[in-house]
């Protein structure tokens, strides 16, 4: 048995040097894209006056959930690939573990908060603004925050309790729990309950919520008697269809990770579509395919140079 000031060790990389290398340029590039987009997001929201509706501060929250869950994983990530420093302290990693979960949970809650947006400006365009009042917006953010950090502390305390024994090595490149319980030398099958209940009632919940909300704006959207009109009235859903379908599609890999022999892949392949390629992509998502975020960039961007 070992104390908690012990080390971790995280998975090594035997790749060729070259391709180390080459693999940590991209990364390093897609993690500097990916902030430098959200923050442009969330500037733009700030400074264009147009854009302070309610679909667009929750936004706002998306955009900075997913600056600090690519920085929750990436960081440490390019520091194995460029020192190939390995090592981690029980409480950098239960940390690490903390974070992720608990900014994943609260996205869950996010997207749901944005589909329930949707279905109020589509289904009840003339009520939106006095039922989705700033009042209500921020509670429903606070709701969020603090949901996620319910659903994620309990475990977090349990495993701090735990006793761990044999191996100290982590088969992989981040600090997940289900490692966590493995190295522990006693049992944990409630620990594994409590996480999976609490992991599925997140995820079935906020789904079944988003599934909900949909059934009712396409129901709304095909009453609507011209082809143009049901289009442009669901155009305003694309891009958060989009985000939703690649985090539940990461979660769903997460939720097979339980699998006999294939755990291992499906739980790296989830953590690196939460981690990098989902807060990678929403930006683009969210400016490309939305022409007020376009109109308020180029607005933007024509200022600054005309006070350059």
């Amino acid at each position: 048995m070992y104390n908690l000031s012990s080390t971790f060790f995280l998975l090594e990389f035997h790749q060729p040097h070259i391709l180390q290398i080459l693999f940590f340029s991209l990364i390093l590039l897609t993690y500097i894209m990916t902030l430098t987009g959200n923050f442009l997001i969330i500037l733009l929201i700030w400074k264009s006056h147009n854009l302070h509706i309610p679909m667009y501060f929750f936004l706002v929250n998306l955009s900075f959930l997913e600056i600090w869950i690519t920085t929750s994983f990436v960081p440490r990530f390019l520091s194995i690939l460029a020192s190939g420093s390995i090592t981690v302290s029980f409480w950098s990693c239960l940390t690490q573990c903390y974070f992720y979960f608990f900014l994943g949970s609260v996205e869950f809650f996010v997207l749901t908060i944005m589909s329930f947006d949707r279905y109020i400006a589509i289904c009840y365009p003339l009520h939106y603004t006095t039922l989705m009042n700033r009042g209500l917006c921020i509670q429903l953010a606070l709701c969020s925050w603090v949901g996620g950090f319910l659903d994620t502390i309990v475990p977090t305390i349990l495993v701090s309790q735990l006793p761990f024994c044999g191996s100290n090595r982590i088969n992989h490149f981040f600090c997940d729990v289900d490692q966590l319980l493995m190295l522990a030398c006693t049992d944990t099958k409630l620990i594994e309950l409590i996480d999976i209940l609490f992991s599925s009632v997140i995820i079935l919940v906020s789904l079944m919520c988003i599934t909900t909300s949909y059934a009712k704006i396409i129901t709304t959207v095909l009453k609507i008697p011209s082809a143009s009109g049901r289009w442009r009235s669901f155009s305003t859903c694309v891009s958060h269809l989009i985000l939703v379908s690649l985090f539940y599609g990461a979660s769903l890999c997460m939720c097979l990770r339980s699998t006999k022999g294939s755990n291992m892949n499906f739980s790296k392949l989830a953590t690196v579509l939460n981690t990098i390629v989902t807060p990678f992509l929403n930006p683009f998502i969210y400016t490309l395919r939305n022409r007020q975020v376009k109109d308020a960039l180029r607005r933007l961007l024509n200022k600054g140079i005309s006070n350059a």
